[in-house]
């Protein structure tokens, strides 16, 4: 498996045909749904630009799945759109919900499973979406990690995790008054980075002013560190930055984020100095893990406050008390610890919030998605470690 200097290292068509051979219309970009009307001959050249806006509105703004609903299309168009196309959605294989309110799905198509989570708050709903079955990555405290990577979600795929959370929630037709669902992370299964194109292809879907219509200030891109890939996505897509740093020393990042073996703290850093976009109204995410004795002492959050410095970046510190889940061999932070880590930040002008944990009594948690349909040895867990931090020698 080379990963590491590919940005698609599992390529997939940008949809997932139905069995019946039918094309999905979701994740398609509005002139490839017209390409694909021509292409059927369900419409013309002349007309196929203006039945494309329509099927948009109706897929987009108002979440409609059936060809027969869509009432200002003639009948026997809908007919041959129905012969031709589906709208789809990914199958649910369950659906739990938290003590705290939290909403974890296991969704499956194209035979594999993967999750997504939503996070309500008083203020905002958070989606957390993923971007690949399993991970590229071997983060050692995240439980995601842990797998291999089957593959890369389609753009069908990544939209359809929001278009099912609509459904779920009750949220069309779309509109931005009185969303429950506000903001979208891209923090779920997966390296981003890694499944670029498709990622790229469904947040211009789903910042599309005339269809789902989220702000890209409402978006949010995590990522491991793919140094590569930063500018692309800034120039590209233009959403907020996420960098999961979780240590300030080489040793440490090494161990816990085996990626900086291939892209090492300075080289992020200068990185995201360089991101377009970056300025004190839009601040770069650092994401940091709280292990206890491992990356938590005052000597940690004085080196990670010299750096941010240093590199000048508009920054805030998202730090995240460790969600546990069997067999990790790490252990949370105290409440304590952790309250003197952010005081410390807090005190050097930067603002270091604690993430309160939610839905860990599912397993929703930050770093602990996982389909709960794998159940492999430790032996085979370490065999995939090895391969996964292999790419990056």
């Amino acid at each position: 498996m080379t990963i590491a200097g590919a940005v698609d290292p599992v390529p997939v068509p940008r949809t997932m045909p139905a069995g019946d051979g039918r094309v999905d219309l979701v994740g398609l970009a509005r002139a490839d749904v017209a390409g694909a009307l021509v292409a059927a001959g369900v419409a013309d050249a002349r007309t196929a630009k203006m039945r494309a806006r329509q099927l948009w509105s109706w897929i987009y703004n108002r979440g409609v799945t059936e060809f027969a609903l869509m009432t200002d299309i003639a009948k026997p168009m809908r007919e041959a759109l129905e012969r031709a196309f589906v709208v789809g959605r990914p199958e649910v294989v369950t659906a739990q919900v938290s003590t705290d309110g939290t909403r974890k799905w296991l969704l499956r198509s194209g035979g594999e499973e993967y999750e997504m989570v939503f996070i309500p708050d008083h203020d905002r709903g958070t989606l957390c979406v993923s971007s690949q079955v399993g991970c590229t990555l071997n983060c050692r405290f995240c439980h995601t990690g842990t797998m291999k990577l089957v593959r890369n979600l389609t753009a069908a795929e990544i939209v359809g995790q929001v278009m099912l959370a609509r459904d779920s929630l009750g949220e069309w037709p779309s509109s931005p008054d009185g969303r429950l669902l506000t903001n979208i992370v891209m923090m779920g299964m997966g390296e981003p980075l890694y499944n670029f194109e498709n990622v790229k292809a469904a947040l211009n879907i789903v910042m599309d002013g005339d269809g789902l219509a989220l702000s890209k200030r409402r978006i949010t891109l995590s990522t491991s560190g793919v140094v590569p890939m930063m500018a692309r996505a800034g120039e590209e897509i233009g959403v907020n930055l996420a960098v999961s740093l979780h240590a300030v020393t080489k040793e440490v990042r090494d161990e816990i984020v085996p990626l900086n073996k291939r892209y090492g703290i300075q080289e992020l850093l200068s990185a995201c100095a360089a991101y377009p976009g970056a300025n004190n109204a839009r601040r770069i995410t650092f994401e940091y893990v709280m292990l206890r004795d491992k990356n938590d002492s005052d000597a940690d959050a004085e080196e990670l406050v010299r750096l941010i410095q240093s590199y000048r970046l508009p920054a805030k510190v998202n730090l995240i008390p460790f969600n546990p889940w069997p067999g990790v061999g790490y252990e949370t932070s105290t409440p304590e610890r952790i309250a003197r880590f952010s005081d410390i930040i807090y005190r050097a002008g930067i603002s270091a919030p604690v993430r309160t944990p939610r839905g860990r009594d599912i397993m929703a948690a930050c770093g602990q998605l996982k389909s709960a349909s794998e159940k492999v040895s430790r032996a085979e867990l370490d065999r995939r470690a090895a391969e996964k931090e292999a790419a990056w020698v």
